[in-house]
């Protein structure tokens, strides 16, 4: 990374020659110098603030989305349905995902060219001068290099879910951002589902009081995916990222309660303590399968992280926030979702409730809280977003939310900090579940700036105008 300050920061410490920076498992190459690394951000000058940042407006979003295994199809199919939008470029290492995604085209008025073959495919494909917004649905190890270098090449960056797996990589996203004032935008589609964002908008409007404590989680019956290799993932790259302790995927749950705590706006994450349970099931699964089959030796030799991981945080303002990871036991789907105020509550699953005290609220309340806190960006593209699909229509709307924001030059309901700090729970968890559930502090990605930037609106205010043709 070019002038790397962290670098200098880490130098400072007598930490740097060490060799513990770069990226891996953040237990075996950061382990030592993470509660160090978080300090950075303490000390940190901001090169430009990105929170609230308007970009210059773009009438056509020319797009090239690469990572076409099991997220990108969805992405071409949405975005092609967005006015507004030009899809220029497709990008795979395997050249038969490319041509199935331009079959999806057929019949509109894109006519992206291929970019396949090779490992580093990609970088052919940012460096062309007609692109605005590369789009990241590869791998998680692929996630920080490919934002990292579509915005060096002058493109704003859409990134799956999560951003980055180091502090490290947090940190080049943060800095690479500012200093080429580009989007990084975390495409965490959790954030635009309908209750969450009708939450969103009671929390705003002061439905709960003061909110004290949220929760969050990705609890999904995962276990067959993991291991199976034809319909899995290639090379086995999910199965592989198990082998860390901690929660590997906190943004779904996390990045809307965030929101709504108006952390990085207001408020800030101040430290963590992460526990987890010990592994049941996914050793022994994998022992099993080597039994009958030597593809899976490799597998059975390594220890994986436990069934469930709990992590807590505090915020500087003395909220508390649960987020939790369990994606081997057999359980029903969960974000968890909770909402918990001095003047009211909700929570989503098992099915989505509100309270103002010890009853929930009935059918005939939850109809009239529906029709009072249902959304502007609900009103204008849901029915449209159920349709198109994703999720139930939070994908499309996520999409569309972003490419009306490109379009107006307005700024994103998710930027690098949340990108960067969402991520980083996962490195942050894996220290201290390896610490008997030490704390650790939380960086501050913003060099202050929560302090006083100012909450993202969730109305269409100067923007709302893009179409969509189904």
């Amino acid at each position: 990374m070019k002038n790397n300050p962290r670098r200098e920061f880490l130098k400072s410490t007598g930490l740097f020659g060490l060799g513990l920076v770069g990226a891996g498992s953040a237990l075996a190459q950061e382990s030592k110098i993470l509660p160090f690394e978080a300090q950075y951000g303490k000390q940190r000058n901001q090169a430009f603030n990105m929170s609230g940042y308007t970009a210059p407006k773009i009438d056509t979003v020319r797009v090239g989305i690469v990572g076409l295994g099991m997220r990108g199809p969805g992405a071409v199919d949405r975005l092609s349905k967005i006015q507004g939008v030009e899809i220029k470029a497709l990008c795979d290492l395997l050249p038969d995902r490319v041509e199935k995604a331009k079959e999806m085209l057929k019949g509109t008025p894109h006519q992206p060219i291929s970019y396949s073959g090779n490992v580093y495919s990609w970088k052919e494909m940012c460096d062309r001068e007609d692109l605005d917004l590369i789009y990241i649905a590869t791998p998680w190890e692929w996630h920080t290099p490919m934002a990292v270098y579509a915005m060096e090449a002058g493109k704003h960056a859409a990134v799956e879910v999560p951003a980055a797996r180091t502090l490290d990589e947090c940190w080049q996203l943060v800095e690479t951002s500012e200093r080429t004032k580009k989007h990084c935008m975390q495409l965490e589609n959790c954030c635009y589902d309908f209750f969450e964002l009708m939450t969103l908008k009671m929390a705003r409007e002061g439905f709960f009081g003061e909110v004290v404590h949220v929760e969050g989680a990705y609890i999904h019956d995962l276990l067959w995916l993991n291991f199976d290799k034809d319909k899995g993932y290639q090379n086995m790259w999910r199965l592989r990222e198990n082998y860390r302790d901690g929660n590997l995927y906190p943004t779904h749950g996390l990045g809307p309660v965030c929101q709504i705590l108006n952390i990085n706006r207001g408020d800030q994450m101040d430290y963590l303590t992460s526990l987890s349970s010990n592994d049941f099931q996914m050793k022994k699964k994998a022992e099993e399968l080597a039994q009958e089959d030597l593809f899976w030796a490799e597998f059975a030799s390594k220890n994986y992280r436990g069934n469930m991981n709990t992590t807590m945080v505090k915020t500087k303002h003395g909220k508390s926030i649960m987020i939790q990871h369990d994606v081997t036991s057999p359980r029903p789907y969960s974000r968890l979702h909770v909402v918990s105020g001095t003047e009211g509550y909700a929570q989503k699953y098992p099915q989505p409730r509100v309270s103002k005290g010890h009853a929930w609220m009935k059918e005939e309340e939850m109809k009239e809280l529906e029709k009072k806190y249902t959304p502007e960006i609900v009103q204008k593209v849901g029915e449209l977003a159920k349709k198109v699909g994703g999720h139930g229509g939070m994908d499309f709307m996520m999409d569309w939310r972003l490419i009306d924001c490109l379009r107006n030059g307005l700024p994103l309901d998710q930027d690098v900090y949340d990108a960067a700090l969402w991520s980083c729970i996962s490195p942050l968890s894996e220290w201290s579940v390896a610490n008997k559930s030490n704390s650790i502090d939380v960086p501050d990605f913003t060099g202050g700036s929560w302090k006083t930037n100012a909450p993202v609106k969730i109305t269409l205010e100067g923007g709302g105008n893009t179409q969509v043709r189904v």
